[in-house]
């Protein structure tokens, strides 16, 4: 990218890097080999990787006069919760998008959409393309009301939010300098996008968790602004925890997060970290990550998410 957006800082950064050798040794990997880049500690709204991505979207709002910020997801996103809190913490108001109706679910993320002052505009049962067209009708609106708002995208998901991941990735490179995996969720595309720009398609593992029909599209679109060398989506390394589809509770992801908790006491979400805990653990398996490679497995929080849902929520219970 040509002309770099400044990052509005948000958070202390960076974040740290912490050795699993318990968790390693549990996957069949050396104690030495792995490390969690813990960016669900970047403090604001609970935390989680939508934040850098947020200091340069919400960051070129305000720059351009914006007083609200008006973005789409899931009931449970962690993004709208986080666009949410720094919202708040510039001084503007936030409005969030979403599919379906009130009153299915008022726990995790939706509790803190609502200590945190957004206000929620229900869609109905719309195709992402028609959320899309629900937020441009509530931009309208703003506007015909005198407000001045800006659209961030899904997931914070753009060339410009993925210069967030750039800045992680040369974190990354201060902190293990020999890292030879970065394991990541692959959701709406932006972190894996900004990690593939600086570090190169080879050292990066995205995991599909099914927030999008085109991943590895929307990956190379989000990073060629970024990269410094061509890209392609063939290049790309993405493995499929999909399972019945986004938002479901998979075998995988559960005995994952239980795995992950029980080793290190690191607690992962089920819609996000625990299908990228359970790719890392079937690559392992499978030898795309081997013994002897430093690997790094990038925490993007979403913790209260879990709390929101009912499948994970009961399972733990069943654990007592």
């Amino acid at each position: 990218m040509n002309h770099q957006p400044q990052r509005l800082a948000l958070v202390t950064l960076p974040t740290p890097v912490e050795p699993a050798p318990r968790l390693a040794e549990t996957i069949g990997l050396r104690p030495e080999d792995l490390w969690i880049k813990r960016d669900d500690l970047v403090g604001i709204g609970g935390g989680g990787n939508k934040v850098r991505k947020l200091e340069y979207t919400a960051g070129l709002a305000q720059r351009d006069g914006a007083d609200t910020l008006v973005t789409t997801g899931a009931p449970q996103s962690n993004h709208a919760r986080l666009t949410a809190a720094v919202a708040a913490k510039l001084g503007m108001k936030a409005v969030l998008v979403f599919p379906g109706a009130p009153g299915t679910s008022s726990s995790g993320n939706l509790v803190l959409d609502g200590l945190l002052g957004a206000r929620i505009v229900w869609s109905g049962d719309v195709e992402t393309h028609a959320l899309a067209e629900a937020a441009e009708n509530v931009l309208a609106e703003l506007h015909a009301d005198g407000a001045r708002p800006a659209l961030i995208p899904f997931g914070g998901s753009s060339a410009v939010g993925a210069q967030g991941y750039v800045d992680c990735a040369e974190e990354l490179l201060e902190q293990v300098p020999d890292l030879a995996h970065v394991v990541v969720a692959l959701g709406s595309g932006g972190t894996m996008a900004g990690l593939v720009a600086r570090l190169g398609a080879d050292r990066v593992l995205g995991v599909d968790v099914g927030a999008r029909p085109d991943p590895a599209e929307a990956v190379v679109t989000f990073a060629r602004p970024l990269s410094r060398t061509p890209l392609s989506a063939k290049e790309l390394r993405v493995r499929d925890q999909i399972g019945a589809g986004y938002g479901t509770y998979t075998a995988e992801a559960a005995d994952a997060m239980v795995t992950t908790a029980r080793a290190e006491g690191v607690i992962l979400d089920p819609t996000y970290t625990g299908r990228a805990m359970a790719g890392l653990i079937a690559a392992v398996k499978d030898g795309d990550v081997r013994r002897g490679q430093t690997t790094v497995f990038l925490h993007t929080g979403g913790l209260p998410g879990l709390f929101g849902h009912a499948a994970a929520v009961a399972h733990a219970e069943s654990l007592i």
